[in-house]
């Protein structure tokens, strides 16, 4: 496995600290439009593997990032368990039967039975090992228990997550019975992942930052460990990287452990902190803020910026969350040319 962005990750040595964009394939992309537009619907493309192995491959065609993130998505996941997912146009994922009580949770499949069912992503994986070339590493994901419950509970997005919440305060035992079960079901699914031929994995908290610092070890980063650990005792070849967005407290009050390789930064946690609490422990992955894409000067700003903190130390280039639709191709092109040149210095 001699690829750059594997060895970074393990904190063997690199040439130059490779660079990868989440949400690699978009809607920033003309090409990944078009096929989308052929597909019909979003899960259709998910559940294509030749179609999910294309676009997964456009942003290293075009780009030129180091690394590809499987093209696939979270809810997949309770999808398989048996849950109604729907995409809504102008709205978003929705879950016609969300989880109120435990004999809704009762209902759904769990472990290695739910895990079975997703197989076009494994399959989108085997064809991707086949036509990757042998320098790009290719980055396997899921969604963390705690996001993937948010949805599950909620029956959609949300910005307040008042029911996820009013379940945490009012009834902790049912809200720890469905991360359990999700959390079953991750580990085999990443353990899936990494048999079809992921070389790197990554566990996304997308809605981390709902959670008072207080209780997200509790209910969050206590699960993402239990799957990092399960995974590195099985695959410690295999690097794991950890991304909760929006938890700089937690950070900063010395809270994050756990057996893993790489802690991805947010945008809104402070690189400095980052490197002075975990860069002795971890590899680092971040943290531009997305807009800046908007500018090329403010990108190479901070680009610069980045490398001035952490040159020397271990340091994946990538924004601090996902790519934005209206982003130009070719600002996006600056950014991980910009990454390179500073790392080559």
């Amino acid at each position: 496995m001699s690829k750059i962005f594997v060895d970074a990750c393990l904190r063997k040595t690199t040439p130059y600290t490779p660079v990868w964009m989440m949400r690699q394939a978009g809607r920033y992309l003309p090409e990944y439009m078009a096929v989308r537009n052929e597909m019909g619907s979003f899960l259709n493309l998910c559940h294509a593997p030749e179609r999910a192995a294309e676009v997964t491959i456009q942003p290293l065609d075009i780009v030129g990032v180091d690394a590809a993130i499987l093209f696939s998505d979270i809810l997949v996941i309770p999808d398989e368990m048996g849950m109604d997912l729907s995409f809504v146009k102008g709205e978003g994922p929705k879950f016609a039967d969300p989880i109120k009580t435990e004999a809704d949770l009762d209902r759904l499949i769990g472990g290695e039975e739910a895990a079975s069912k997703l197989t076009y992503v494994y399959e989108t994986i085997k064809l991707l090992k086949e036509q990757l070339p042998e320098d790009k590493a290719l980055i396997g994901f899921t969604g963390a228990p705690w996001t993937l419950a948010t949805y599950m509970i909620e029956g959609q997005g949300t910005k307040t997550y008042n029911i996820c919440k009013k379940m945490m305060y009012s009834n902790p035992e049912l809200l720890h019975k469905i991360l359990r079960k999700v959390t079953d079901v991750v580990k085999i699914y990443m353990e899936k992942q990494i048999e079809a031929g992921a070389d790197v994995v990554q566990i996304f908290d997308s809605w981390a930052a709902a959670i008072e610092p207080s209780k997200y070890d509790e209910f969050s980063w206590k699960y993402m460990v239990e799957i990092a650990e399960y995974l590195k005792e099985k695959y410690p070849e295999i690097p794991v990287i950890m991304f909760p967005k929006g938890i700089s407290a937690f950070i900063e009050r010395g809270l994050v452990y756990g057996n893993f390789d790489v802690f991805g930064v947010d945008w809104g946690t402070p690189m400095a902190m980052a490197k002075e609490k975990l860069g002795d422990k971890y590899v680092l992955q971040g943290n531009m803020e997305p807009c800046r894409l908007y500018s090329k000067e403010e990108t190479t700003k901070c680009v610069e910026a980045i490398q001035e903190i952490m040159e020397g130390e271990g340091h994946i280039f990538n924004l601090g969350h996902g790519i934005l639709p209206d982003v130009p191709v070719e600002n996006a092109k600056h950014f991980v040319s910009e990454c390179q040149r500073v790392s080559k210095k």
